[in-house]
């Protein structure tokens, strides 16, 4: 009787004692955090707090928040950057170690952005970037240029995603997401630039004008006259426009056509490829915003788009492979913001750039 109940007793011991193995894979003891372990916390509306404290509260509610709580802050070091923030070097320039000189060295920043970011609204905020020379140079498609100008002439519409491709084809509309460009858009725009492109060739014979395709794009800014363009500001505050792939898109349709009417005309993507990197070569610091889709070894880097890294895709790849190619600076400030760009550029450049203006 006296062991029947202390195998009973055992076996009950079994019972409530938990495995080894599932006590080292659930209760592992936790590596102390270091002090300066940031908390994560959201914002608390109890306050009624103002948009900016929304805004900055970004940084600490974590996921995607958090990336655009850095890029604010990335966005904030390359404004305010000076050479004279940086220790003078041995080798340095004489003229470029006097206090007052160094003062007024900025870091360049680089904006890139592609052709359906300019038929969203996101082209004001472009626009107003460029009218206030809040950036220095911009890379973008053929289609980030002539929806620029095609908005000068005629409007683009809000429209559905689910609507039907080929009754919009029947009716001249063209979709992009659920926005709608009527083709006539595009023939006003032909009316518009086979005149220009006209002169640009007659120049180019009587002139021996060489046309390149950030001049053409700085010809257009000033021919469409046109305080809502980005190109009409970028062409009266001198910022370069860079589009190696000008003759994609429409803009590409125009010059196909030209050169049956009127053949002759040169562009010369050369002189952009050493004005581009010479912009780079020559900065003292670099740092660039790119929406949707870069140039070389930036010292600060913010990304937003929906890209993933699966597919290899150069927009996809986080901003650590943009290291390994050398395009972002080993010791940067980078971030990757995975999300559409117009949800969240309008909320970074106002805690950024608007915040001075």
């Amino acid at each position: 009787m006296v062991l029947l109940e202390s195998v009973t007793q055992d076996k009950e011991k079994e019972k409530i004692m938990v495995p080894d193995s599932a006590t080292q894979a659930v209760l592992v003891h936790s590596t102390p955090m270091s002090e300066d372990a940031i908390t994560v916390i959201g914002p608390d509306f109890n306050q009624k707090l103002t948009y900016d404290q929304i805004l900055r509260s970004y940084d600490r509610i974590g996921f995607q928040a958090t990336s655009v709580g850095k890029a604010i802050q990335i966005i904030n070091q390359m404004r305010k950057w000076r050479l004279s923030d940086d220790p003078i070097s041995p080798d340095e320039k004489d003229e470029l170690k006097d206090p007052s000189i160094r003062s007024t060295i900025k870091c360049k920043i680089f904006l890139g952005y592609t052709s359906n970011l300019v038929s969203s609204g996101l082209r004001e905020i472009f626009r107003y970037l460029v009218q206030h020379s809040q950036v220095d140079v911009i890379v973008t498609t053929a289609g980030g240029v002539e929806e620029d100008f095609i908005k000068c002439l005629a409007s683009t519409y809000l429209g559905e995603f689910h609507l039907p491709g080929v009754e919009l084809r029947k009716k001249g509309l063209n979709r992009i997401g659920n926005l709608i460009v009527p083709n006539d858009n595009y023939c006003k725009f032909e009316d518009w630039i086979v005149p220009i492109l006209d002169q640009l060739l007659k120049e180019q014979k009587d002139e021996g004008t060489i046309w390149s395709p950030s001049k053409i794009i700085d010809r257009l800014g000033k021919e469409i006259n046109n305080p809502e363009s980005i190109y009409y500001w970028a062409h009266k505050n001198k910022i370069p426009v860079y589009c190696p792939a000008i003759t994609d898109g429409s803009i590409g349709d125009m010059i196909y056509f030209h050169s049956f009417r009127n053949p002759g005309l040169l562009l010369d993507i050369v002189s952009d490829i050493r004005s581009i990197n010479d912009q780079a070569v020559f900065a003292r610091k670099t740092g660039m915003i790119i929406l949707g889709g870069g140039r070389n070894g930036a010292d600060y880097a913010v990304y937003i788009n929906t890209g993933h890294e699966f597919d290899g895709s150069d927009s996809g790849a986080r901003p650590d492979e943009a290291v390994s190619w050398g395009k972002i600076k080993m010791n940067a400030d980078s971030v990757k913001i995975h999300s559409d760009a117009t949800i969240v550029f309008p909320l970074i450049v106002a805690e950024t750039f608007a915040k001075e203006i």
